[in-house]
């Protein structure tokens, strides 16, 4: 069914802006995922705060042309039915949503994505940052790493203390 001129200009409007708010996007092919699974990576991405949009490329090129980051970014990756999984929090999020989802689910295969400045990322980039850790992760490791010294120095002192 053909869409109508009104609705893709609508799609094209809330592609834009979902564009311009971006850090990351990453797509992928979906092709013989199940509605079912489909639900299940839109429930992960909801999680991570990540909006998973499926939309023809070519309504996806007319909203990157609109955004200057965008305008002269390279998308001749952007063929055959693709999802877009657009971050808007965290760096990462819409590879490592994609990342994960791709490791249960052989159907899903990672094309490519772009960076909030526009620039044209690699299948194996997205891969690459997809196994990042969060922020939240590498907090945690960094505390972890602070309090494990402080917590040797505070257990010599208490067996010291037991002598």
């Amino acid at each position: 069914m053909a869409i109508s001129k009104d609705k893709k200009a609508t799609l094209v409007a809330d592609l834009t802006a979902l564009l311009s708010d971006s850090k990351m996007v990453a797509y992928a092919k979906y092709q013989g995922l199940t509605v079912k699974e489909l639900q299940e990576l839109r429930k992960l991405a909801r999680e991570s705060d990540v909006k998973i949009k499926v939309v023809k490329n070519r309504l996806v090129k007319v909203a990157m042309k609109e955004i200057a980051a965008y305008k002269d970014t390279e998308t001749t990756g952007l063929t055959g039915q693709l999802l877009y999984a657009i971050g808007t929090d965290e760096d990462f999020s819409a590879a490592k949503v994609l990342a994960k989802f791709a490791k249960t689910h052989e159907a899903m295969e990672l094309v490519g994505g772009f960076n909030g400045e526009g620039a044209a990322l690699s299948k194996d980039e997205v891969v690459a940052l997809g196994s990042l850790p969060t922020k939240n992760e590498l907090i945690a490791q960094v505390v972890d790493t602070l309090l494990s010294g402080i917590n040797g120095i505070v257990s010599g002192l208490e067996n010291r203390e037991q002598k």
